[in-house]
């Protein structure tokens, strides 16, 4: 029977904080096989670690969170740093963990860390489930060179965040903390672990066919119009209005998806830039995105009001509910922080959902620049601006 436990701190002192997170995450726990942990930029994270570490030497895997954190005690943040850890203990689950800092080839790190997780969980064999964080830049090229290693295993994930864009995120990998790469968990079970991947934006008439990509992540133009100016169209507003990081703030109720082939998921790519290069030529006017996009597929301008945003969680939660079977034990709950943004200040309405629908059972919620999953018979994407929640079901 699987059981679960949340611990959180905001401690001035990093190590201290470390101590108090796994003291309450471990109590009545006997060996624990993972632990998650989410944490703040400003925390000193390899104290914090070595704080954790001096309660429990189970394996940690976790990332910097944007601004806090959500635990059922409330939403969890403060200047000074804060950390929070759920601790999983089942007797018939295996875990492996791996992780390695990013590279050259990164379809080629994610084979390596693929195999240095099934040798740490000590088989020969794919797992049941795997969970990924990795830095929010090459994330579709790690899980690619996972997948070559193991096939298609369902995953959920999201990628490591900080406050204001700046770069400060980390990844944690048991004593390891550094800024770029990926790092994951494969989980060896007969237990049920469930995900929802879902945005839950409204499609509104606004279509069109991408025509120009650059870098994979750059939307140069869709119906052969500059891409900001399409999208600013679609919007009713002016293309100055949205250069820089004015798109990403207004871009937040109305994103950009893409259908996976089946039709059962939309995927959010959220833009995040308004470029302008200066110039006349089709550089001017792309938008950067959070994620990777291809020409001659169609793109859809999505929105969703804030109470939507807030009433989204909610629903996600009864989604799971719906898809497992068993009783669920333990949930994690990645949360785009960039949705965060558009909550802003009403944050604790979340707090008020989550707490309702998850009638007790132990979860964390983390803040991420990017998060992973899958739906029904699609493949495991990245996508931005959604959620990808997690069971862990008790038997």
């Amino acid at each position: 029977m699987l059981k679960s436990k949340v611990g959180y701190s905001i401690n001035s002192d990093s190590y201290v904080m470390g101590v108090e997170t796994a003291t309450q995450a471990t109590k009545d726990l006997s060996n624990i096989q993972l632990n998650f942990l989410y944490s703040s930029v400003n925390s000193d994270l390899k104290k914090v670690v070595k704080g954790i570490q001096s309660i429990t030497n189970a394996p940690i895997i976790g990332c910097t969170s944007t601004e806090g954190i959500i635990v059922p005690d409330g939403y969890i943040t403060s200047d000074d740093g804060f950390a929070g850890m759920l601790s999983i203990n089942d007797p018939n689950m295996i875990v492996g963990v791996g992780c390695h800092e990013a590279g050259r080839d990164a379809r080629a790190i994610g084979r390596k860390v693929a195999i240095a997780a099934v040798e740490d969980a000590q088989t020969t064999r794919a797992p049941a489930y795997f969970y990924m964080v990795a830095s929010p830049k090459e994330e579709e090229e790690y899980l690619m060179g996972i997948q070559d290693v193991i096939g298609r295993v369902p995953m959920f994930g999201g990628s490591a965040a900080d406050d204001d864009l700046s770069g400060k995120w980390k990844i944690i990998c048991n004593d390891k903390v550094f800024s770029d790469g990926v790092a994951v968990a494969f989980f060896y079970t007969d237990n049920e672990i469930v995900t929802s991947f879902t945005g839950q934006y409204k499609e509104t008439n606004n279509i069109g066919l991408i025509t120009e990509v650059k870098n994979n992540r750059t939307l140069v133009s869709i119906d052969g119009i500059s891409a900001l100016k399409k999208y600013a169209h679609w919007i009713n507003v002016s293309p100055n209005d949205l250069k820089g990081k004015n798109l990403l703030v207004a871009s937040v109720t109305k994103p950009l998806g893409i259908k996976d082939p089946l039709g059962n998921l939309t995927v959010i790519r959220h833009p995040m830039f308004g470029n302008d290069m200066g110039t006349k030529t089709t550089a001017d006017d792309t938008i950067t995105l959070g994620n990777k996009v291809v020409e001659g597929t169609a793109i859809i301008q999505l929105e969703a009001t804030q109470q939507e945003l807030i009433q989204s969680t909610g629903e996600t939660i009864k989604d799971l509910k719906r898809k497992i079977y068993t009783e669920p034990a333990s949930y994690i709950l990645i949360h785009c922080g960039g949705r965060k943004l558009g909550i802003g200040d009403k944050i604790d309405e979340v707090h008020k959902q989550l707490l309702k629908e998850t009638r007790g059972v132990p979860f964390i919620t983390t803040f991420t620049f990017g998060e992973y999953g899958y739906d029904e018979h699609s493949a495991n994407i990245c996508g931005g601006l959604m959620l990808s929640f997690t069971a862990f079901g008790k038997n």
